[in-house]
């Protein structure tokens, strides 16, 4: 990570390793419940009966950013600046994706764009929502054009929170950064309680994840903030995965314990493992936001055009033309915006993927 930030992101790492796993985790997710309309063939779900590959994937990509873009608003020069960051790094991906899900993918899944309202969508493009058309994919379990974007107005949605934290001076002061951590805690119990563990297409729905993905996001934030005091070593990798394995068999406790504990897991991989071959090259060429954008419209093309397609074969191919065109979208789009230059990358460049998060009731 080269942006000037203290602590050991400033080191070499492993986070362009992580977030190419978490984005292929969220295909290998998506690929059974977009063909069969549940998670009965979801590989981790079948395991825990809690979370799935998708939503541990998800809670992955905002534990590092949570950490990353932590570090980047303690370097900020202002509070725009650093807004103004977030926005290069994900707006332009975003809307370009969506512009041609709409304008490509839209004709070819039965969508009717002469019923496609441009006011409407120009709206959802300034909001970060999911693009619409009508009849898009209508005949399949999902039919939406792009399902896996609704998690990047809830990433953003952090980083503007974590601003107005970072302005109450809780980022500088822990035991205020703490207090709004058991906040954000009762809330998540309380959602666990009242509130529908349900589509977030929805009101409550989307209410319910946001709840989940902003403690886990502020987890992440937590793991920056007390880089100090957390020491990353083999044993203590060893009990935090102990500790993890029988916790996951708890729904109210397996969300949780994922973002603490797999959030050790996680830092101790990025900063205490030797950097490996794809860290370094993904140093360089990241097409991790890239990849998570386009996956999910190829999945529903193949679904939809191939009758009794399996999800596995719908998961390597999908992964096999998205990962060009997440390379196409980082040099094309992605790096142009954030600025080809020394310290123009790093931390900016998880604002996504940190945004590589999942979709609608699907493996996130």
């Amino acid at each position: 990570m080269a942006e000037a930030v203290g602590g050991p992101e400033r080191r070499a790492n492993n986070f362009g390793s992580l977030r190419l796993l978490f984005a292929v985790l969220v295909i290998l997710a998506h690929a059974p419940e977009l063909v069969d309309g549940d998670r009965s063939r979801e590989l981790l779900t079948q395991v825990f009966g809690t979370l799935s590959l998708g939503e541990v994937a998800v809670d992955g990509f905002f534990l590092v950013s949570g950490y990353l873009i932590t570090a980047s608003y303690c370097a900020k020069r202002s509070f725009g600046d650093f807004v103004l960051r977030r926005v290069r790094r994900i707006y332009p991906a975003f809307v370009v994706a969506s512009l041609l899900c709409i304008a490509v993918v839209a004709p070819l899944s039965g969508g009717d764009l002469a019923a496609a309202s441009p006011l409407q969508t120009l709206l959802r493009l300034s909001l970060l929502l999911m693009p619409v058309v009508p009849g898009a994919f209508a005949e399949l379990p999902y039919p939406l054009l792009n399902g896996a974007m609704w998690t990047i107005p809830c990433e953003f949605g952090c980083y503007l929170l974590l601003g107005l934290v970072g302005t109450a001076r809780a980022l500088r002061r822990r035991g205020r950064y703490l207090a709004l951590m058991a906040g954000l805690g009762a809330l998540l119990a309380l959602r666990w309680l009242y509130l529908p563990i349900a589509h977030p297409g929805d009101a409550l729905g989307s209410l319910s994840e946001m709840i989940r993905l902003t403690f886990v996001f502020a987890c992440g934030g937590a793991f920056r903030l007390f880089a100090d005091r957390i020491a990353y070593t083999p044993r203590g990798a060893a009990a935090a995965a102990l500790l993890l394995l029988p916790l996951m068999f708890s729904r109210p406790l397996a969300e949780p314990a994922f973002a603490i504990l797999g959030g050790y897991l996680i830092f101790w991989f990025a900063f205490a493992v030797r950097p490996n071959a794809l860290s370094r090259a993904t140093a360089q060429v990241d097409p991790s936001y890239g990849l998570y954008l386009y996956a999910w419209p190829l999945q529903n093309l193949l679904i939809a055009r191939i009758p009794g397609i399996s999800p596995w074969t719908v998961a390597g191919l999908a992964l096999a033309a998205a990962i060009p065109l997440g390379i196409l979208s980082w040099y094309l789009i992605e790096r142009p915006m954030l600025g080809d230059r020394p310290g123009s990358r790093g931390a900016n460049r998880l604002g996504a993927g940190g945004a590589v998060p999942a979709a609608p009731a699907l493996g996130r």
